[in-house]
């Protein structure tokens, strides 16, 4: 029996089904979605796409046969057959009670056609991604990113993965399937199946597109390239026109990337629109992101050895980490994850809001002698805030992929090593 991780997932899939009649839970292939769904559900259906025709006598003549039974009701790879989501939907109105179902399955959309009504009341959605460094227990998860909006005077934490067991888990990614596997071949195996399953599979299987196999490779290498950054896609035509010898129109790259983010492939963060003192522009391009790290390392062919021997390209993928465990955490605390951008080219890594507009912005150093350049750029960040229309910063951090402690600065600023991070 292999070890369960918990999950973030697992409160809010809870949190939904004492609010709403359904839940669907959606991410990508291989995130986990049915193994969180199977520790909450009081009863299973799992439909086989070998039976959808018997299915579908079932639903019009016996209902109960699978939507019945003891709540919340899971229905795994519901998209098999579109036409049970009305099914559940009246359902839901008809028992007239919260916690009634759980759907789960696949990526792949289903097919929208077959689908009379949003279940917009009915049935909430929760996205649910690959796993954090503390949820795959690799952070120790001394340091509380809520409790930092509460400004402790101190803090603190020990270090303790080194600079190859970090390359390992970018290259590794969050997968839960890989953290069965000690041998390390095997578990960055799994990255790489994925991505191999995303470009030979996948690629057919979503609204009927024809789409080329080589072509989204080499979108998906120029962007993983161009990971953390708020690159234009029509510079990933030209990148694709330069290093790859062919060409791309735009176009096709957005045609592929919507596709990507269909599948919850790519996971984008939007740009914080701040009051600010001055008349500098806020940038408003999203940052380009997976989902997790290890698919733009599977993309560009690289393993943890590699990282270390290329610093810049260790630092981005480090950042695209840290954006995925912010991301989670944020979710955790039912707040948002930003990035900030103005014209003067300050940039702040990140920036978590929650719901009552208190917020804490974010630096991400993967070396330790850039610490006091990311607390320099929190302070000018902060002298740019219009205090006068919102709030200043419960909290300034730097999330460090070397430092040995967490503690507090003279400044105020925290200094928090990734793997001493939790929600």
């Amino acid at each position: 029996m292999y070890k369960y991780y918990s999950r973030v997932a697992d409160k809010l899939i809870g949190d939904a089904l004492r609010r709403s009649g359904g839940v669907l839970v959606e991410g990508p292939r291989w995130c986990g979605k049915t193994t969180s769904a199977q520790k909450i559900a009081g009863s299973s259906f799992y439909l086989d796409p070998e039976f959808i025709e018997n299915y579908r006598d079932m639903l019009s003549i016996a209902p109960d046969s699978i939507l019945g039974g003891e709540t919340p009701r899971l229905i795994d790879e519901w998209q098999l057959l579109p036409m049970i989501w009305d099914k559940i939907r009246r359902e839901v109105d008809v028992r007239n009670e919260v916690g009634q179902f759980l759907l789960t399955g696949s990526s792949v959309p289903a097919d929208l056609t077959q689908i009379a009504h949003s279940g917009i009341g009915r049935i909430v959605r929760v996205r649910m991604g690959t796993m954090s460094l503390y949820e795959s227990e690799e952070s120790q998860g001394t340091v509380s990113l809520g409790e930092l909006f509460e400004t402790p005077d101190a803090i603190h934490g020990t270090k303790k993965m080194t600079s190859r067991q970090l390359a390992f888990s970018i290259c590794r990614g969050g997968w839960p399937f890989s953290l069965r596997f000690e041998n390390e071949i095997d578990a960055l195996g799994v990255s790489r199946d994925y991505y191999n399953a995303l470009t030979t599979e996948d690629i057919y299987r979503v609204d009927g597109s024809r789409r080329s196999s080589s072509t989204l490779e080499k979108i998906m290498r120029s962007y993983s390239k161009n990971i953390c950054t708020q690159i234009k896609y029509a510079r990933i035509c030209e990148d694709i026109r330069l290093t790859e010898l062919s060409s791309t129109s735009e176009d096709t790259v957005c045609s592929y990337i919507a596709f990507l983010k269909r599948l919850f492939v790519i996971n984008e963060i939007p740009a914080w629109q701040p009051n600010i003192l001055s008349n500098i522009y806020v940038r408003t391009t999203e940052t380009r992101n997976f989902v997790d790290p290890s698919i733009a390392t599977a993309a560009l062919n690289l393993c943890p050895d590699m990282l270390l021997q290329n610093p810049t390209m260790f630092g981005k993928l480090y950042e695209s980490l840290c954006l995925r465990d912010l991301g989670i955490y944020a979710q955790y605390l039912d707040a948002k994850l930003f990035r900030y951008r103005d014209s003067k080219n300050l940039e702040c890594d990140a920036v978590i809001q929650l719901k009552d507009g208190r917020w804490g912005a974010i630096e991400m150093k993967l070396g330790i002698y850039h610490t006091n350049e990311g607390a320099v750029n929190l302070k000018k960040l902060y002298d740019k805030i219009d205090k006068s229309k919102m709030a200043p910063p419960s909290f300034l951090m730097v999330l460090s992929g070397t430092e040995e402690f967490a503690y507090r600065r003279h400044d105020g600023v925290y200094v928090v090593p990734i793997d001493c991070l939790k929600y």
